[in-house]
């Protein structure tokens, strides 16, 4: 493939990247401890535990309200209850409070018309990666999504890159991540690929710029409107 823009392959990141779900966790993580007579846990909170996926978050949050370990949360005999009660409420509140980002639609919509090839790459478990994509109808606009379970690693292991590399037939100069976090970053620097990052997402309470990227962008509206004059070079 040989577009005219510099990259014939895209990777995004979902949760903080392309759409702000943040709310409507924090919803569904408190409808899940409120059910199990635990207080709450802040917006706040939920924020700084995105990134490992849903499972991994609703585990840091049962740890900090039972003032346990993660560990143990892990292993406790009625976690998997738990984490179906949480499913039935994320599944509900899917779509109730979130939103793509600005220029999202419009810019996916631009680099598909370039004959870009689109991935989303996330944490999320697919069953719910699938929900919020289709409570935002954006699922059309992806070649391929790859979530937190599609295979036997994930995120910042850069297999999920490297797979796509093969399935487009692509050389690692022709793609590019983009992501809001540090596992993000890392996860693209182990795949040998370009990455720029978003700076309104979820990074654990860290400025992005810490994480070193290729280009901190404001808006999705750079992915086609601010191409630096080299990468724009290197694609000649």
């Amino acid at each position: 493939m040989a577009t005219s823009y510099p990259y014939d392959l895209i990777l995004f990141d979902l949760d903080g990247t392309l759409i702000e779900t943040a709310p409507e966790i924090a919803d569904a993580v408190n409808d899940t401890l409120t059910g199990l007579g635990h207080p709450t846990v802040s917006q706040q909170a939920v924020n700084d535990w995105i990134g490992h996926g849903t499972r991994e978050l609703l585990i840091q949050a049962l740890a900090q309200v039972l003032k346990t370990s993660t560990q143990q949360v892990r292993e406790a005999e009625a976690f998997p209850a738990i984490e179906a009660e949480f499913g039935q409420h994320y599944q509900r509140r899917c779509g109730t409070r979130s939103h793509l980002y600005p220029h999202v639609r419009e810019t996916l919509q631009a680099l598909r018309t370039a004959g870009v090839k689109l991935v989303v790459m996330t944490n999320k478990e697919g069953r719910y990666t699938q929900t919020v994509l289709d409570a935002h109808d954006l699922a059309p606009m992806f070649d391929r999504v790859i979530s937190g379970d599609t295979l036997p690693v994930k995120k910042p292991n850069p297999a999920g890159i490297t797979d796509c590399l093969k399935q487009f037939g692509l050389s690692s100069d022709r793609a590019l991540f983009v992501g809001d976090s540090s596992i993000d970053v890392a996860t693209a620097r182990n795949a040998g690929i370009a990455v720029w990052a978003l700076p309104y997402g979820y990074n654990m309470g860290e400025p992005i710029e810490a994480c070193n990227p290729d280009r901190v962008i404001p808006d999705f509206s750079a992915l086609t409107t601010s191409l630096p004059a080299r990468d724009t070079a290197a694609s000649a």
